[in-house]
């Protein structure tokens, strides 16, 4: 198992074009063998005093904090995929983006425990 894992800025105004974007996306992601995805919109998302998610990405007045996460198989399916995925001419679909992409962070994780997975 093999974790990417996103933190993204988004317009409040924009939680619909957000959940339509990541449902076409999500089915992309799958062909290239993503196993799961869950996209997490801001519900109790504290400003913190010294950092927060909101800091992280320069979140702006009426931008929410959307966590999301791919489980891959392994790193080295999720390694191929990204080459294959950025000749894909159908992720241009993609390009009008709901949210500024420079702000977002990707990190990339092996698991060291799981609690519910097999």
């Amino acid at each position: 198992m093999y974790i990417a894992g996103l933190v993204i800025p988004v317009p409040e105004d924009k939680k619909d074009a957000y959940r339509k974007w990541a449902a076409f996306s999500a089915g992309l992601f799958k062909e290239y063998g993503c196993l799961e995805i869950v996209e997490s919109w801001e519900d109790n998302v504290p400003h913190g005093k010294v950092t927060d998610f909101h800091r992280a990405v320069a979140a702006k007045e009426g931008e929410k904090i959307v966590f999301t996460w791919q489980v891959w198989p392994d790193k080295e399916t999720f390694e191929a995929t990204e080459a294959k995925m950025h000749e894909d001419p159908r992720f241009d679909e993609l390009n009008d983006l709901p949210f500024d992409a420079k702000r977002l962070i990707l990190g990339c994780f092996q698991p060291i425990f799981t609690m519910g997975r097999e």
